[in-house]
């Protein structure tokens, strides 16, 4: 199996570069390879390398900045994904697309599902949802897999924030009526390499398959229990931390504005996903202490 991986050098496509090696040739590419700002330079990519599965870990994840600057988020999630799924359509390819809990509005009491209707609230989520949907117009074989809260031990994130906070402050203050489940770049490229294994050996799965589906840890929490569960794990850890998870307090979302909304409820049913590929998704808490035990040096 030939596969094309754009964005390999982000949080997701750090990870995937491991996960996906066994499959087959591997074809990296990071933005000087192939940069989703020029949407025109992508087919002749994938021509020239012909690849069985593309995975498109390559997005504009700047949530605030794309605020002020749509025209640049639109060309990286929506129109260079379009570019890439005619492309992967024209060579008969896989195409793995990384989207988001922000194609919603957040209003809705239950977790999320796959038919649910959309509603953005942010140029982020707006331009993620027109990817989702070029991808769906172009008739290429996809999977398009929604997430949330994603983290790494690789790059910036709450996770490495809420630690240096803690470190430097007494008492923290955390949004806690925003819901979601924490995701680790680590479960996301594991159940990708996975659902690509049992395509390439489930051919009536592979009939059947395309379509969207969602990513996520399983359980739920909000960012100001995240954080709470991030500085007891890092003490128990003995991290020196000045501020104590009893220290970090609750506000609302408009105790902290921002310049784009977020939705309220992140949750994702991730049923669709673990019926079609018979697969056991985690708590959200697992990876989040794998990553501490792996980030916060030994005393």
């Amino acid at each position: 199996m030939k596969i094309l991986l754009l964005g390999a050098n982000g949080q997701v496509g750090w990870e995937l570069q491991r996960a996906l090696a066994p499959l087959g040739r591997l074809e990296i590419c990071d933005r000087l390879r192939a940069d989703l700002d020029r949407p025109e330079s992508l087919a002749a990519l994938v021509e020239r390398i012909q690849p069985q599965v593309i995975v498109n870990a390559a997005a504009y994840t700047a949530v605030d900045k794309a605020e002020s600057d749509a025209a640049r988020s639109r060309r990286v999630n929506a129109e260079s994904v379009e570019v890439l799924a005619d492309a992967a359509r024209s060579c008969d390819a896989w195409l793995v697309h990384y989207s988001t809990d922000y194609v919603f509005d957040g209003c809705k009491a239950a977790a999320y599902t796959e038919d649910d209707p959309v509603g953005p609230l942010s140029v982020y989520g707006q331009t993620k949802l027109e990817g989702e949907q070029a991808i769906q117009a172009s008739g290429c074989k996809h999977l398009i897999l929604r997430t949330s809260w994603v983290y790494a031990a690789r790059g910036s994130n709450f996770i490495k924030t809420m630690l240096r906070l803690a470190a430097e402050r007494e008492e923290l203050r955390v949004i806690a009526d925003q819901i979601g489940a924490p995701t680790s770049a680590e479960l996301i490229a594991d159940v990708s390499a996975l659902l690509l294994y049992r395509l390439r050996h489930d051919r009536a799965l592979a009939e059947q398959a395309t379509g969207i589906y969602h990513l996520t840890a399983a359980g739920e929490t909000s960012w100001h229990g995240y954080a709470r569960f991030v500085v007891a794990k890092a003490a128990a850890l003995d991290m020196s931390l000045k501020a104590g998870a009893d220290d970090i307090h609750a506000i609302g979302t408009a105790d902290y504005p921002l310049p784009a909304r977020r939705p309220a409820n992140s949750r994702l049913d991730t049923g669709k996903l673990r019926r079609t590929f018979d697969l056991h998704l985690p708590q959200w808490e697992y990876h989040v202490e794998r990553m501490l035990h792996e980030f916060i040096p030994k005393p």
